[in-house]
């Protein structure tokens, strides 16, 4: 298990190991040492949510207000998506940045993105699976979205699907609107929140 870090700070891939013979295939698909590695805090799991879509739905982009934000761990233990990270935070160096990774189960790989960034994935074949772990439970009043085709964003969505979004995501605001409405994350709030988790876990070490 390999991990490294995107071209948004605070989000990470990890390139996953998979082992198979004649009776089909095992992949350990989180590790909290890895991730509390390279974080340095990991994930405190409070909910595991599944997803299954057909080619061209396309989920966020979605965020939560911070503290205490939601974490996220996301894989794809069948199909494969376009999974998408958006820096949504205000006074961040790389505001408005993004990175995508292909998740397949074909080559297993997941993606971390700490508190305060957007997220978002598009189904690259029908019935693609996503499982993700979040650092906190559904909390409506918290969690907001941004139009996943704002062009101003210039996601790397495939030119040959046709997207269906959901008609909260169809909604959406642009980048620039949600900032104007004082709806994002603070780079400020989020660094606070991530030196919070840090001085919990070395206060807590495992073991």
């Amino acid at each position: 298990m390999d991990i490294r870090q995107l071209a948004v700070p605070d989000a990470y891939v990890v390139d996953l190991v998979p082992h198979g013979d004649a009776r089909g295939r095992f992949t350990e698909w989180y590790r909290a040492d890895v991730l509390a590695s390279a974080t340095g805090f990991g994930l405190t799991l409070a909910q595991s949510n599944h997803s299954v879509s057909a080619r061209g739905v396309l989920r966020g982009v979605h965020f939560a207000l911070v503290p205490p934000g939601q974490a996220k761990y996301v894989y794809c233990p069948e199909g494969r998506v376009l999974d998408v990270v958006v820096d949504t935070r205000v006074g961040s160096p790389t505001f408005g940045a993004h990175d995508a990774v292909v998740l397949d189960s074909e080559q297993p790989r997941a993606v971390y993105l700490a508190e305060g960034l957007g997220h978002a994935f598009v189904s690259l074949a029908d019935r693609s699976s996503v499982t993700y772990l979040v650092s906190t439970g559904y909390s409506p009043g918290r969690e907001f979205g941004i139009d996943p085709l704002d062009p101003a964003l210039d996601l790397p969505w495939p030119a040959d699907l046709e997207f269906e979004l959901s008609a909260k995501d169809t909604a959406a605001p642009t980048l620039a609107e949600a900032c104007e409405q004082g709806l994002l994350p603070t780079m400020e709030q989020c660094t606070a929140r991530y030196a919070e988790l840090r001085a919990q876990a070395a206060a807590h070490p495992p073991g």
